[in-house]
């Protein structure tokens, strides 16, 4: 998506060579022109699948994941971070690292949303060593739904993550990849 890494070029902070802060595009403040066109992007290359959810990590994928699950004409869910009040205790929940919070969360996903006969999409923005979207690979196979394929807005393809999951087979699309950050700027890989 050329918007996309126009904006990025634009708006992008480079805080490492290993963090790029989007926070005035996907992260703290949401453009809903460009998130709606990223969502036409990843239904148009999902369409064929037959998806039945759309499901994300709260908070930054939830604006994408949405406007996916909008042109899909599906239900999107999110696996939240945090035990509140009102959680389902009847949920799966896997336990994963975050990058870029320096920590490890729980993710926690209501067994009541997603079925065996589910064909799932996962979204999400930045994907970096990948551990939030492995934790949600395994809920989905514990589900026992079927993973459809993984659209990640950003690839920063100087980590791991995104290989990973097509080492084991996921299909994985991503509007953007990033070859690496430093004083020349934001790289594009492609």
């Amino acid at each position: 998506m050329e918007e996309l890494k126009q904006r990025i070029k634009l708006e992008g902070v480079i805080a490492s060579q290993q963090v790029l802060k989007l926070d005035a595009i996907l992260n703290h403040q949401v453009d809903p022109a460009l998130t709606m066109e990223m969502g036409r992007a990843f239904a148009s290359r999902f369409a064929a699948e037959g998806v039945t959810k759309v499901v994300t990590v709260e908070s930054s994928g939830i604006p994408v994941a949405f406007a996916v699950a909008l042109e899909l004409g599906v239900p999107m869910i999110f696996a939240r971070r945090k035990k509140t009040l009102l959680a389902d205790p009847d949920s799966y929940v896997e336990r994963v690292p975050s990058f870029t919070k320096g920590i490890v969360t729980d993710l926690m996903l209501p067994k009541r949303f997603i079925k065996k006969e589910d064909r799932v999409l996962l979204i999400d923005d930045i994907i970096a060593n990948g551990d939030a979207a492995r934790g949600l690979v395994k809920i989905i196979h514990s589900a026992e739904a079927t993973l459809v394929g993984v659209g990640i807005v950003v690839e920063k393809c100087f980590q791991s993550g995104a290989q990973s999951l097509r080492d084991q087979g996921i299909r994985l699309e991503s509007l953007v990849r990033i070859q690496s950050l430093g004083e020349e700027g934001v790289v594009f890989a492609d």
